[in-house]
């Protein structure tokens, strides 16, 4: 008999996307800049949808604006809706910034969004905008939703706003470091380590209070914190740029229009996960501050180094899953490889001819174990997860069901995570986060192997 000859299926469409949209990330990274207001230019179920997924994940109200197109502006163009809108805005919120981002359905009818700016600013000069006084830096990041993922909307939007901002300065020995997605605790744990260095920095976007801030006895409408305007336009006169990410660079990338522009040196680096990767983060902050790294930092370093030999036991030889963003993952992969565990599948819904090379590069134990998928969805995923040994799972919480399906743990991380609170506050990056990461792996791996145990015990 001959062997038969196993076909898998294939999908033209996405199911359960592995992804979130593109002006979605455009957002959060706007909310990072001091006094900034997002706008998108299209209907307004997008700015709802976006709202509905920040404020479940960072618990806070964000506001964001939209030029709400009906039928008559789709047909005929939304123009005299985005100058209504940013009038409205700058008499409301008196913003310092408006950072406007198109959506599929503004993208897809062909609005000219720069010329459409450059003529509201022309007419706000001449006196005919009634907005109230406030003249707010206006700028536009390209996002159409039915392009790339909510990584490429954050990215674009910080190369838009560098771009208009940024300017030729004295070099004082500043430091740039262009942020990742990450949460707001990484943020403010990143300005300490920057802190440390005792060297000037703008850290970009910064949304570590606006979208984590404290309690109010009243409403803010514009919530304080964010990268300060007057620090992104010393950008250009820095020392150096580092960017915590690898999926770039691109022509469209704020490290790379800084290096093009104004000749500032700048260096791609894997998100400091894991003692490899932080140890390089330390160092390149080292060798543009020339100045050693903290005392603490190397204490902290020490601690990680005897968290990994205690849990060893827990997690040696264990096999995982682990999912999302591009970077996210090729850093998680590289952290679990260092800690002994098999990553099985390295999966994202981002479409990457580097993520393959990225993930395999980060890999020094495992690799011909491990199944490293791009522009994937959670249905693929689960179907190929069937077909592999798996002790837990790692990712935000749309893989729930996936963990559940195989009957493993979810450890929590990344974004988004609607289903437990402090998703904002869990600290992924640096020795610190790195160490906060391995506990809640091997807490998993106890508890679910507690849970599973025909008579409960309390030690293991």
């Amino acid at each position: 008999m001959s062997a038969v000859t196993t076909v898998e299926p294939h999908y033209a469409s996405t199911r359960n996307a592995c992804k979130l949209c593109s002006p979605l990330g455009a957002c959060i990274a706007m909310r990072g800049i001091e006094g900034c207001i997002p706008l998108l230019h299209g209907s307004q179920g997008c700015s709802t949808y976006i709202r509905r997924y920040g404020i479940s994940h960072f618990r806070e109200p964000i506001d964001i604006a939209s030029s709400n197109f009906t039928e008559q502006t789709t047909i005929f163009g939304g123009k005299e809706n985005l100058f209504t809108a940013l009038d409205n805005i700058s008499r409301f919120y008196r913003p310092a910034a408006i950072g406007v981002a198109s959506t599929c359905l503004s993208e897809t009818i062909g609005e000219n969004l720069p010329m459409y700016i450059k003529q509201y600013e022309s007419e706000r000069a001449s006196g005919l905008r009634n907005n109230g006084g406030c003249n707010p830096v206006v700028f536009f990041a390209s996002t159409p939703s039915y392009k790339g993922t909510h990584m490429d909307g954050f990215h674009e939007a910080v190369y838009a706003a560098v771009s208009v901002l940024a300017k030729k300065s004295a070099n004082e020995g500043r430091i740039n470091v262009v942020s990742n997605f990450v949460s707001a605790e990484d943020l403010r744990h990143l300005r300490d380590i920057l802190d440390s260095f005792s060297a000037p920095y703008t850290l970009l976007p910064d949304y570590s209070e606006s979208l984590d801030g404290a309690s109010w006895e009243t409403y803010q409408k514009l919530p304080s914190g964010g990268t300060a305007i007057s620090d992104i336009e010393k950008m250009g006169g820095a020392r150096a740029t580092i960017c915590l990410g690898s999926s770039l660079p691109s022509e469209r990338d704020a490290g790379a229009f800084l290096r093009d522009r104004f000749g500032v040196e700048c260096e791609y680096l894997d998100l400091p996960i894991g003692i490899e990767n932080c140890d390089r983060f330390f160092e390149a902050l080292s060798r543009v501050s020339a100045k050693q790294s903290a005392d603490r930092f190397v204490k902290e370093r020490g601690r990680l180094i005897d968290a990994y030999i205690d849990g060893h036991k827990y997690v040696g030889g264990k096999r995982a899953i682990v999912y999302g963003e591009e970077d996210f993952v090729a850093a998680i992969a590289s952290f679990l490889d260092e800690i002994g565990v098999i990553p099985v599948i390295a999966a994202t819904g981002a479409q990457s001819a580097r993520f393959r090379e990225r993930v395999r590069a980060a890999l020094k134990n495992c690799r011909e174990e491990t199944e490293v998928i791009d522009d994937t969805d959670f249905v693929s995923i689960l179907a190929k997860a069937k077909r592999r040994e798996c002790d837990f799972i790692i990712g935000h919480s749309k893989g729930l069901y996936i963990a559940r399906e195989l009957g493993v743990p979810l450890v929590r991380c990344g974004f988004p995570i609607h289903d437990r609170i402090g998703a904002q506050r869990i600290l992924h990056l640096g020795y610190r986060g790195t160490l906060n990461l391995f506990d809640l792996v091997c807490n998993a791996l106890m508890e679910a192997k507690q849970d599973q145990a025909a008579a409960g015990y309390t030690y293991i």
